[in-house]
């Protein structure tokens, strides 16, 4: 099987680069070059920019590929132009959406295929939405062979999630020195956290699979937990139980817009996410690494070399603000 990844080395997409590999496909990766290809085996890498769309058209028109699996897909006119460039080309055209493309607020909070698509608080949601649309109206027409996969937080060995405070080593340093940090709400809404070799399975389970033409699904771990319980585990994994502060995602929003859009569009619902359909499809799925697994594989990453303790001042800088916000209505309460 022939496949081409837009995209490639990211948290995500590097996991399934790696499992197509070892299921023996002939892999293509499509990207910039700006990142090193530290993979385990060797691939074929083409060096470009997909918002280029004469270069998209000869990458395209170079090679017929099974699966094109797109990763960095965000805006409408990227999708306009992965339509004409692969169209009459491939097998089957692989789409990243999100799982916060789901209705926020949500209805219920048990999330299925069919939960309405909305998003007021999110433009990232609301272009994953749009292209979404753009391709079921391209495959209704034209027959353009899709499957929709919409992921919800993912995270690998390179990646410590938080939903204040960025993915680098922030949050676990600030832990460690005894710092408190923001756990949105009253830290008791229900998240899940998926490793990206659980996604993989799932995701490249799906590539040539008749099934999957047509249809969308999430990929999700079954593990559901509290914010509270995802922020105690990770400093558990350092080595430090964490201070948390408690403070409104919409108080959060306020202060800080680009953070609260995707608190109010996204993480400050409980979302417990059935995930029975890609198991139909895919038989062979199982998320099987716990959050706490994942979580200390990163920890483990991070303390391996210095150069991985990457921290954001301004990360820092905010979620000092917000605790001082948060202390402050604690004492005028």
């Amino acid at each position: 099987m022939k496949v081409l990844f837009i995209g490639g080395t990211g948290n995500i997409s590097s996991a399934c680069v790696e499992l197509a590999l070892a299921r023996g496909y002939d892999v293509s990766v499509f990207n910039r070059g700006n990142r090193p290809l530290t993979l385990s085996r060797p691939v074929h890498a083409i060096i470009g920019d997909r918002n280029d769309p004469a270069r998209l058209r000869k990458v395209a028109a170079a090679d017929h590929y099974d699966v094109v699996a797109n990763f960095v897909g965000f805006t409408p006119d990227q999708i306009e132009s992965d339509i004409d460039a692969f169209s009459g080309q491939i097998g089957q055209y692989v789409y990243i959406s999100s799982a916060s493309a789901y209705q926020k607020p949500p209805n219920h909070h048990v999330i299925t295929e069919s939960t309405p698509l909305a998003n007021p608080f999110w433009l990232y949601a609301r272009n994953k939405i749009a292209c979404e649309d753009r391709l079921v109206r391209a495959h209704r027409e034209q027959g353009f062979p899709i499957t929709i996969v919409r992921p919800t937080y993912t995270f690998g060995p390179t990646w410590v999630p938080s939903a204040v405070g960025g993915q680098d080593y922030t949050v676990v340093n600030r832990i460690r020195q005894g710092k408190p940090i923001i756990s949105h709400g009253d830290g008791t809404s229900l998240w899940v956290m998926t490793f990206h070799t659980d996604f993989a399975l799932g995701f490249v389970g799906l590539f040539g699979n008749a099934r999957a033409i047509g249809e969308a699904f999430h990929i999700t771990s079954d593990e559901v937990l509290t914010w509270d319980q995802i922020y105690t585990t990770i400093g558990r994994a350092a080595g430090v139980e964490p201070i948390l502060a408690h403070l409104a995602s919409e108080t959060i929003a306020r202060l800080y817009p680009d953070v609260g859009a995707g608190l109010l569009g996204d993480k400050a619902h409980s979302v417990v996410f059935d995930n029975a359909k890609i198991k139909r499809v895919v038989p062979e799925f199982r998320a099987t690494v716990s959050f706490a697994e994942g979580i200390a594989r990163a920890i483990a990453w991070l303390d391996a070399d210095s150069a991985h303790r990457r921290i954001s001042e301004a990360a820092d800088r905010m979620i000092d603000h917000l605790v001082e916000v948060a202390r402050s209505q604690a004492r005028g309460a």
